[in-house]
């Protein structure tokens, strides 16, 4: 059996990861939405997206609007394939538990 990918499994990066799962694969989510969202603090969210940045599993997309910086965030091809893996064991997991 597969281990659980401990990139995705810390609790705070598995709510931003699901969350971005549920959008379109080419739909991107701004920031502050999804903080609010969440409800975390921008610190927090930004440590826990640096760490899946890192892992190649999100892609941020900085850009202004007028003066104002605006960053995105989408799930990559690489995140997508990595959430549906982690679910598929976590399903394995618990399926083997209940026996």
């Amino acid at each position: 059996m597969d281990e659980l990918d401990t990139v995705i499994h810390a609790p705070a990066r598995l709510r931003v990861v699901s969350t971005l799962a549920t959008l379109a694969p080419a739909e991107e989510i701004a920031f502050p939405k999804l903080q609010q969202l969440l409800e975390m603090t921008a610190g927090n969210l930004s440590t826990h997206l640096r760490k899946l940045e890192d892992a190649g599993y999100v892609r941020v997309s900085k850009t202004h609007t007028g003066r104002k910086p605006v960053t995105y965030l989408a799930l990559t091809t690489a995140g997508r394939r990595a959430f549906e893996d982690y679910t598929a064991t976590l399903t394995a997991l618990l399926k083997g538990a209940g026996t």
